[in-house]
């Protein structure tokens, strides 16, 4: 009888294919495998383009807190639902997903509550209104985000001060140039510009988009030839007019 190499090593490598099939499916079958640990977490928020409510340390500490951060311990005990669950309730998070990948990595991934307007009312409220019309109370400063003050109402700051703040967030003109929104009695606004000594009256908080492109047109061919400062008071309440009160000269003239 001739023994048949060809056959052997075939019976063989059948084998050790086999064997290797078995490990990798049981591997597969055990998320981040029973001895494995979490060597990386990897903490990405989507929309950060203001400083100040969530970066990756304050999700660490707020995971910590609760013991659920899942650096070093094994994957098979990481609890992604539970970190879901936990972010959630943050009154800055707006979506949070968690999941594993292979190698030992824990992937957490978040979408905040953009702030617009930080309301800082005459009866003493300090808070912030994001862009869905939601409360968020104050925390640490943050930069670059309009100020209101004024005898303003949360209502009124849901319903109004939302709408107003979408629109100048969304041009990226007036986000930088308007500083401060000013509230009146009647419900009317005024808004302070960082450029240019002077305040715009806005009227009723309506056709808000196209007072402003008024005022841009105003700003490029008026008060870019007779001087920022010529006005005290800009008006923009009527349509299709623009009214101005200059600035009275020193000694009263």
């Amino acid at each position: 009888m001739t023994f048949n190499w060809k056959k052997a090593a075939l019976a063989a490598l059948t084998t050790a294919m086999g064997a290797y099939l078995l490990l990798a499916v049981t591997a597969f079958n055990e998320p981040g495998g029973r001895a494995k640990k979490c060597s990386e977490v990897k903490i990405d928020i989507a929309d950060n383009v203001v400083d100040g409510f969530l970066n990756a340390d304050e999700i660490k500490a707020m995971l910590q807190r609760k013991g659920l951060y899942p650096l070093s311990k094994p994957m098979e005990s990481v609890n992604v639902r539970a970190i879901e669950e936990t972010l959630r309730k943050s009154p800055f998070v707006a979506a949070a997903q968690c999941y594993k990948t292979e190698g030992g990595k824990v992937c957490i991934e978040l979408s905040q509550r953009m702030p617009v307007i930080r309301v800082k009312a005459d009866n003493g409220d300090d808070y912030y209104i994001d862009n869905h019309g939601g409360i968020m109370q104050n925390t640490k400063y943050v930069s670059d985000i309009i100020i209101a003050t004024g005898p303003i109402s949360r209502n009124y700051a849901r319903r109004v001060l939302t709408r107003v703040g979408n629109i100048i967030v969304a041009d990226r003109f007036w986000h930088r140039q308007i500083v401060q929104v000013n509230v009146l009695a009647d419900g009317s606004m005024e808004i302070v510009p960082r450029v240019g000594d002077n305040i715009v009256y806005l009227g009723r908080p309506v056709d808000v988009r196209q007072k402003l492109d008024r005022l841009a047109k105003f700003y490029k061919y008026g008060l870019s030839r007779v001087g920022w400062n010529r006005y005290s008071y800009i008006s923009l309440e009527f349509d299709n007019q623009i009214i101005c009160k200059k600035r009275k000269r020193a000694g009263g003239a």
